[in-house]
Order: C-alpha cells, then structure tokens, then sequence
C-alpha cells in the first residue's frame, strides 16, 4: 500500500468558529494550532496547507490560569541596542488589541517556514461576538465541551 499524500487541489477546507470567552489561552491555543494545520483530519499532509480556515470571537475574555494574568510578561525588541521591550498579559488584554495575546500564542505553536505564514494568514481573530465571515457559514466547535480543564474557574 502506498502512502497518501494530499494535492493542494484536493484540499477541502472548512471554517470553523470557536467562542473563547472563559478558555484557558494556552488549552484554546494549542487546538486552534491543530485545526490551522489540519491534524485533526486523516489526510493530513506536513508540507500542505490541508488545515480548516478557524475564527475566534471574544478574544478578549480569555483566561489565564494561576498568576499568569499579572505575571506573565510579553517581549519585543525594537532593533535598537538596548531596545528591549515588555508587556504584561493584562496590560495587553485590558489595552486596545487584546486578541493579540490569542494570536501570539497560536502563532508560537506553529513550526515557521513559508507554510507557516500561509497557515497563519487562516487564522481570524475577534475581541468582540461580532464578525465578518458570517457568508462562509462557519460550524461551531465548542472548545469548552472537549474537555473541562479548557475552561478556567
């Protein structure tokens, strides 16, 4: 029997809408990283984009859990010497962009490579319910149900 290795012209790929409010950040993460490259489907192939196009709405009422909410600290770097910067968890999540620390956390459970950005660019993020993509009709995946310590306390 010979291995399977999908075309990217048979690639089906769906849309997938995931509420984040009460989830724990890391535990929603590391599924939507899942379904951006496609693992969760039996044709999964490593170097195709065979992964679901996923939105995430409420982005920013996410949940950290312990003190990581306080504690937990964002570095950027401007180019500059000693240009070293930082944020915490909550300054970004009370601040104006709060789906970033979504996004940055999805981003950092992806391997990097040209794929990378192009599995990236699959990835939708809202702070608020409302969203754009109500034409592809997206299906509901209910992180919360898939196991009870997705949801924080």
């Amino acid at each position: 029997m010979k291995t399977f290795s999908l075309k990217p012209a048979d690639v089906e790929k769906k849309w997938v809408i995931i509420d984040a409010e009460g989830l724990v950040v890391g535990r929603l993460a590391s599924i939507v990283a899942m379904r951006l490259r496609g693992k969760h489907k039996p044709q999964y192939t490593p170097h195709v984009d065979c992964g679901d196009n996923v939105i995430v709405i409420n982005a920013d009422k996410v949940k950290f859990t312990g003190r990581k909410y306080d504690q937990k600290v964002y570095y950027h770097h401007t180019g500059f010497p000693g240009g070293i910067k930082e944020r915490s968890a909550k300054y970004i999540l009370e601040g104006r962009f709060p789906e970033r620390v979504v996004e940055k956390a999805v981003e950092r459970m992806l391997p990097r490579g040209p794929l990378f950005r192009r599995i990236l660019g699959n990835l939708r993020v809202y702070k608020g319910s409302e969203h754009p993509h109500a034409a592809q009709q997206p299906e509901t995946l209910d992180v919360a149900a898939l196991n009870r310590k997705n949801v924080s306390a």
